[in-house]
């Protein structure tokens, strides 16, 4: 098989332990190598298994949500439960811009196609129980939520499904958290900037979405203000929130709503 990389790197499974895999590609849209850490279920006879891209956020890396949240023991105590099914979890970095790349294109490396492209076809290309048939999710929190969101509905023919937690909604509350100048993370056209707006331009083709926020969280108010947008335009979605602020045991326990939720969406499929 043809891969759209120059070079792949692997991690050898004899060193390997709690099911997950790394992944290193050079790529174009870098300008260089990506990592992805990849959560593959230790199930037999598995084939065109769903693929969940989760993103994290600012300050963090492809470890994080394995690491921090321990999402791959999350993951398959669910599937051993019999609560979801199946699914493989990719676990990009951002490609380690500054305090945290967006997500967003910048003027020397598009860091929105790596992550919409790029994990796709390294993770179909090196997990054998993936194919370009297994359904797609995204998720992601905080920055990661930001990014899940306004992937999720601009490429909304891409992903069967879109959750998002703790989410920055307009890269103009980047600012909160970087130390980078806004600029940066401004495109041409200002628009595509703000979550809202995207899934607007996007709303007849929007897959299943929804998000949620802690109560406590200092991105709380900018969630409430999406979900009433969402609702003026009747656009469907679900938004909860929670007991928790912006930090990792609110996130380690609210993953499962995003594990549940693409699970409902894969029934639905089939």
């Amino acid at each position: 098989m043809d891969s759209k990389f120059k070079t792949t790197e692997i991690s050898n499974p004899e060193f390997e332990s709690n099911n997950l895999k790394f992944i290193t590609v050079k790529t174009p849209n870098l300008k260089g190598r990506g990592d992805i850490c990849v959560f593959v279920p230790p199930f037999k006879n598995l084939k065109n298994i769903p693929i969940v891209t989760l993103l994290h956020g600012v300050y963090g890396s492809a470890w994080i949500w394995a690491h921090k949240a321990g999402v791959h023991f999350t993951a398959l105590k669910m599937m051993e439960a019999g609560l979801i099914k199946p699914m493989v979890i990719a676990m990009p970095s951002d490609g380690l811009w500054g305090d945290g790349s967006g997500y967003l294109p910048h003027q020397n490396a598009n860091y929105e196609s790596w992550i919409v492209n790029d994990v796709f076809d390294a993770v179909t290309e090196n997990i054998d129980c993936t194919s370009k048939a297994s359904p797609l999710f995204i998720s992601g929190l905080s920055m990661g939520g930001y990014g899940a969101l306004r992937l999720g509905a601009k490429y909304a023919e891409k992903y069967s499904g879109i959750s998002a937690h703790s989410s920055i909604t307009n890269s103009n509350q980047m600012h909160l958290f970087v130390e980078e100048d806004d600029s940066n993370y401004q495109l041409n056209n200002r628009s595509l900037e703000d979550v809202f707006q995207v899934i607007l331009q996007n709303k007849k083709k929007l897959p299943p979405l929804r998000f949620d926020c802690g109560k406590n969280d200092l991105l709380i108010e900018y969630n409430r203000s999406l979900h009433q947008n969402l609702v003026s335009k009747n656009i469907p979605h679900s938004y909860e929130e929670f007991n928790g602020a912006h930090e990792w045991p609110y996130w380690q326990e609210h993953v499962k709503d995003s594990l549940l939720f693409f699970n409902k969406c894969i029934s639905k499929q089939t």
